[in-house]
């Protein structure tokens, strides 16, 4: 189809939007497909009230209990919050797919097949479908958020820019090969060792009598690595305001995960300096705040996960563009997730959801009491 313009339209497309409008998004295929630009006198968000399963929501998983809680699933992946203070007695290998391990805080050592990787606050750590794997935190309680995927995970191809682009292969951390099993893991004090299995969400225990980690070494190109968010150099422009998909950090199959990491406005005076409305038509968005200043949302803390369903639009809430204004860095640390399968709610999750987030747009712009 031909391009066209009807209409009060902006100057460019998130350039010289008129005062009086706001821009909204309608696209195919996340941010890659057929797409038009909607100019409202009112936002799409405005809505007072929603009855339905497409109902926007946020959840403060600071209020989970429990070492390991679900929190959202389809059949393409399942999103976790683990939480533990101590090591974990027995390693684990999941047959069921890859994991993405982001940790929103605690440090320790992930104890692996093919050696140790310690980690820290802001670390991805990506373990292949099959990996004998072990959480050991130090100096206090570990939170990550887990994202297990059907498909292996890669990095994105970001064709003209180059293969150094966004996250350049040498600051990956893959483990250096154990010289003998690690002393601090002692088994069972019975002589035992366990491994737990899980496959088709079902779990299997294998036990030995010795410790399991007995690699020396290791050779290939599958196996678990680090990469510390920040060491991801994000894509910007001064005079644009780009999609989220730039700043993709590992594709999955059916779904992506991007990092929103500190960034520099734009600073064209033309130029839209917060996210775009779109219409999420293709895709389910899951957002995970991690910490610095969420200037798009308001009442979104740390350690808060907002959902929005493929079917409903949203956009930055009512004072957002204000307060871009009077900055010059974004300073921030989010993780999305983009999947085309519609997602679940555990009920885990569902009890610590808060209920106003449904309307924060209508009652930010005084159509909600609140």
């Amino acid at each position: 189809m031909v391009m066209e313009s009807k209409g009060r339209v902006a100057k460019a497309t998130h350039v010289g939007i008129p005062a009086d409008l706001t821009e909204e998004e309608h696209g195919r295929a996340a941010f890659a497909g057929p797409v038009s630009h909607l100019y409202r006198t009112i936002p799409a968000t405005a809505w007072v009230d929603v009855d339905g399963p497409l109902r926007p929501s946020a959840y403060d998983l600071n209020r989970l209990s429990g070492e390991e809680t679900e929190v959202l699933y389809n059949d393409d992946l399942r999103i976790r919050v683990d939480r533990r203070a101590e090591a974990v007695p027995y390693a684990s290998r999941n047959a069921d797919g890859d994991e993405i391990a982001f940790v929103h805080h605690g440090s320790g050592v992930l104890q692996t097949d093919y050696g140790p990787l310690p980690y820290d606050a802001g670390d991805y750590l990506v373990i292949p479908k099959g990996t004998v794997h072990r959480w050991v935190p130090s100096g206090g309680e570990s939170f990550l958020l887990v994202i297990e995927s059907a498909a292996a995970v890669t990095m994105p191809d970001f064709g003209l820019m180059g293969r150094h682009a966004v996250v350049d292969p040498k600051v990956l951390v893959t483990p250096t090969p154990w010289d003998e099993p690690p002393a601090d893991w002692t088994g069972d004090g019975d002589g035992s060792w366990r491994v737990r299995v899980k496959r088709l969400h079902a779990w299997t225990t294998f036990t030995y009598p010795h410790n399991p980690f007995t690699a020396v070494g290791w050779a290939g190109d599958l196996a678990p690595f680090r990469l510390h968010t920040s060491d991801i150099r994000p894509v910007v422009s001064a005079r644009y305001h780009l999609p989220p998909s730039v700043h993709t950090t590992f594709r999955c199959g059916r779904f992506d995960v991007a990092t929103f990491v500190p960034r520099p406005f734009e600073t064209d005076p033309e130029s839209l300096r917060v996210p775009f409305f779109h219409a999420n038509v293709d895709n389910d968005e899951v957002i995970f705040y991690s910490r610095g200043d969420f200037f798009s949302r308001k009442g979104i803390g740390e350690g808060w996960l907002s959902l929005h369903p493929q079917g409903a639009p949203h956009g930055p809430q009512p004072g957002a563009a204000e307060r871009a204004a009077a900055k010059e860095t974004a300073e921030e640390l989010a993780v999305m997730v983009e999947c085309t399968a519609p997602l679940s709610v555990s009920n885990e999750a569902k009890e610590a959801e808060d209920p106003a987030y449904t309307t924060s747009w209508a009652r930010g712009m005084g159509l909600v009491d609140g």
